[in-house]
């Protein structure tokens, strides 16, 4: 038999280091003092009731409990706002799942919210709120 001989290759590869984990998608909220707690603990409910996110937004600029939960409170309006515009648009579907649903689900998040602000805990939605407020930077 003949001896089948190798052509010499480029040689050992050289390993490169590893690469550091990815970042992740979700970062944890600033964590507001006890003074800001109790600064905001008044006004940080209203954030969870449509438009009146506008109060602690513009009355408590600087306070990290107050803004968590306004921009919490924004985004349950935006999902609000599609409840209403799917529901309203898609018949049948939209009118007996969509709208009752969405608005059993957005009304139970709401609750809960004012009652963890009251409470002066950082509540952290489910459903993308929490990925999606965390987005705003203000």
């Amino acid at each position: 038999m003949a001896e089948q001989q190798q052509a010499p290759g480029p040689g050992p590869e050289k390993q490169q280091a590893p690469e550091p984990p990815p970042k992740s998608k979700f970062e944890a909220p600033p964590q507001p003092t006890a003074d800001e707690i109790e600064k905001a603990k008044g006004t940080a409910w209203l954030s969870y009731l449509g438009i009146l996110w506008l109060i602690p937004l513009l009355t408590l600029k600087e306070n990290n409990f107050a803004k968590w939960h306004v921009k919490q409170g924004i985004v349950l309006s935006i999902y609000w706002a599609a409840v209403i515009i799917l529901g309203s648009i898609i018949p049948f579907v939209g009118w007996f799942v969509i709208l009752p649903v969405g608005a059993i689900l957005v009304t139970v998040f709401e609750i809960i919210g004012i009652i963890k602000s009251l409470q002066g805990q950082m509540w952290m939605c489910g459903l993308g709120v929490k990925q999606l407020a965390a987005k705003f930077k203000f």
